[in-house]
């Protein structure tokens, strides 16, 4: 075989390990995330403990592109907290406001009415057919901190797919080709 057969099965052994050393580099910033979504869940109690602002319903509080920080407890829903919650038959999130909270006396049941600060009217329109009122299995949760316009990053992919392929290409160019 000589030498440069020997040399051949060198540098392939040793591509063949890097390639793997990256793989599994990869997979462990992916099952870090992961983890630490996870952990926000348990520790937030809300199904998303992040969430960012699509449209500008909410200013001047908050603008498109903030980043939402949520946590649902127990407490009661008070009017004037800022909610995040989902409509039957939507798939994206509304962050409003709470105007109005409704108990009923007889079964202890919660109904809260939204609306946008910057909207002119509640928020009926937007839930379901015939719903005139949230019930607490509708909210993510509460509003309790933000950090302006990182949201952007989300929207622009989300908007411009291509842009969310050619970062993904360059991250995991980034990685195949990096030397530990």
């Amino acid at each position: 075989m000589g030498w440069f057969g020997e040399t051949m099965d060198s540098v392939k052994s040793i591509q063949i390990r890097q390639a793997l050393s990256q793989a599994l580099t990869l997979g462990l910033i992916v099952t870090s995330a992961l983890i630490i979504w996870k952990g926000l869940i348990c520790m937030t109690g809300s199904e998303s403990p992040v969430v960012v602002v699509l449209s500008e319903s909410m200013e001047p509080g908050f603008a498109r592109g903030d980043i939402l920080f949520l946590h649902m407890s127990e407490d009661p829903i008070r009017a004037g907290e800022i909610v995040v919650f989902n409509v039957d038959g939507r798939d994206i999130p509304i962050v409003h406001r709470v105007i109005k909270v409704h108990e009923r006396k007889d079964t202890g049941e919660v109904y809260v009415l939204t609306k946008g600060d910057n909207n002119d009217d509640d928020d009926r329109a937007l839930y379901a057919r015939g719903q005139h009122w949230l019930q607490r299995r509708h909210i993510m949760g509460r509003a309790v901190g933000f950090l302006p316009y990182v949201g952007w990053v989300t929207i622009i992919m989300t908007e411009r797919p291509i842009i969310k392929y050619i970062l993904i290409g360059a991250l995991g160019l980034l990685v195949i080709t990096s030397n530990d």
